[in-house]
C-alpha cells in the first residue's frame, strides 16, 4: 500500500485551513485549535513549510504564518515533497541518483521511473486550491490512461 505519512497528511489539512483564508497570519495554538491537531504536530509542520518555501514566517506582536503564495499556485507534489521527500514508490528514483544500490543493473529501472513520475505528476494537477473545497467529480488520470 503507497500511504503518506501523519506529518503530511496534517500539513494537507493546515495548508487548507490556510487557503480557506489567505489574508490571515495564523499561529500554531490558533490553527491547531482549529484543526484539532496536536499544538506540537502544527508547530513542528509549519516550520518545515516554511523553510521549504511554502509558508512565510511573519515576526512580532501580529506574526504568524502565511501561504508564500496563492494556493493555486501551490500543488500537492509541493507540500508532498517539502514534508516527505522526493515522491517515489520505490528507492528508484530519478531524484536522487544512487540511492539504490541495483540501479546500474536494474532491469526495472525505468519503468519505475515512469510510475514515479505519473504519480508526481497526478499529485502535481491537484492544487492547495482544490484540497481546500468540498470534493469535485474531477479524476486525475495517471500516465493519460483512464
Amino acid at each position: 500500500m503507497i500511504r503518506i505519512t501523519r506529518l503530511t497528511d496534517y500539513g494537507i489539512v493546515l495548508l487548507s485551513q490556510m487557503a480557506m483564508e489567505p489574508e490571515r497570519r495564523f499561529n500554531a495554538p490558533d490553527l491547531a485549535a482549529e484543526t484539532r491537531l496536536p499544538q506540537p504536530m502544527v508547530s513542528k509542520i509549519l516550520k518545515m513549510l516554511a523553510r521549504s518555501g511554502l509558508l512565510l514566517s511573519h515576526r512580532g506582536v501580529h506574526g504568524g504564518y502565511s501561504l508564500a503564495r496563492p494556493a493555486e499556485q501551490i500543488d500537492m507534489a509541493q507540500i508532498i515533497t517539502a514534508l516527505e521527500g522526493p515522491i517515489a514508490v520505490t528507492e528508484c528514483n530519478e531524484d536522487l541518483p544512487g540511492s539504490c544500490l541495483q540501479e546500474a543493473s536494474c532491469p526495472v529501472r525505468g519503468n519505475w521511473l515512469r510510475i514515479n513520475r505519473a504519480i508526481r505528476d497526478a499529485l502535481a494537477e491537484i492544487t492547495l486550491a482544490e484540497m481546500s473545497r468540498p470534493a469535485s467529480l474531477r479524476l486525475v488520470s495517471l500516465g493519460g490512461r483512464r
